[in-house]
């Protein structure tokens, strides 16, 4: 399957207005966002998990990255509620599960080479530190060679420069409304842009973003 998979192209999705379509594990659910492969794929999607519905034991050999949205995660390592930031690192094993049930942001197979760091970041409690221009906080949560991950919250009426996105960048809209010239994203919106794409973005309203970049090369090093 591919869905998304140009790259080099711009994508804006309404990720609340998805379907759900069922995944091959009853209770388990997923809005396709971006895939490459069949079910082991290079793919970025919204998982709900339905209360007491739980995944086999199994390993993930490119690695996967989670944002909890709602509800409470859970594996044999721990319980993860909403805000809790996890990396599981190429290599590595779970059998994941939630009694409540949960609803995630999920990144699978798109860890680059050599990062191997397990990550967990309850960002409910981590301090936002200020960020480039007045009105803008940043939680950083992963670095890595050229990649970054953040959370950034803005202030209502709070604008950034315009930039050049060396590397991409990728934005989950959380919380309020996030704009640029190109229009307005409210919560559930899912952007990605391409290398060396631009934009000045700003919030009238304010928001909270998940922000990765760097992670997208060009096209002859995918």
């Amino acid at each position: 399957m591919e869905l998304n998979s140009d790259f080099d192209a711009r994508v804006l999705l309404d990720a609340d207005a998805m379907a759900w379509a069922d995944s091959p594990q009853p209770g388990v659910q997923r809005r396709m966002l971006d895939r490459v492969g069949g079910e082991v794929a290079r793919a970025t999607s919204l998982v709900r998990y339905a209360p007491a519905s739980r995944f086999d034991a199994h390993e993930h050999a490119l690695g996967e990255e989670i944002l909890v949205l709602s509800g409470v995660f859970a594996d044999e390592h721990g319980e993860y509620p909403a805000g809790t930031y996890l990396r599981n690192p190429p290599g590595s094993r779970h059998a994941p599960r939630s009694h409540t049930g949960c609803e995630l942001f999920v990144k699978l197979r798109q860890f680059q080479p050599g990062d191997a760091a397990r990550v967990r970041i309850d960002t409910r409690d981590a301090d936002f530190v200020p960020g480039l221009v007045p009105g803008l906080r940043v939680l950083p949560l992963h670095e890595f060679g050229g990649e970054h991950v953040a959370l950034v919250r803005w202030e209502p009426g709070t604008r950034f420069q315009r930039h050049t996105h060396w590397g991409g960048e990728e934005i989950l809209v959380l919380e309020g409304v996030f704009s640029d010239e190109h229009g307005d994203y409210p919560a559930g919106s899912w952007l990605r842009s391409p290398h060396l794409s631009q934009h000045q973005p700003f919030s009238l309203q304010g928001c909270l973003i998940y922000v990765k970049v760097g992670h997208l090369p060009p096209a002859p090093d995918r």
